[in-house]
């Protein structure tokens, strides 16, 4: 008797994409900002279906809440961490 396979493990059976290679320090760490900004962004999306299929609990709408403020925190991070390593290298070459 074989076991149907549901969605989830039809996601977690496909082939992963191939990760797009950075050319240099910013695509890296601008692709890895975009990478962790996107699994926020599917953790979000989650604890909104759950909410929207009838999760109406104080928890799940606090936890709803508790993860948007995560990206939320994490954007402003990426955003500063993108600047800030612009100033850092700009001074290096000043230098060189």
């Amino acid at each position: 008797m074989s076991t149907p396979i549901n969605p989830l493990a039809q996601l977690v059976a496909a082939p992963l994409p191939q990760p797009k290679r950075a050319g240099n320090f910013f695509e890296a760490l601008s692709l890895a900002w975009a990478n962790a900004l996107d699994r926020q962004a599917e953790v979000i999306q989650e604890k909104s279906i759950t909410v929207a299929d009838g999760g109406d609990k104080i928890s799940d709408l606090t936890l709803l809440t508790a993860e948007a403020s995560k990206i939320s925190f994490m954007a402003n991070s990426s955003n500063t961490s993108m600047s800030e390593s612009s100033k850092a290298l700009e001074a290096v070459a000043r230098k060189g």
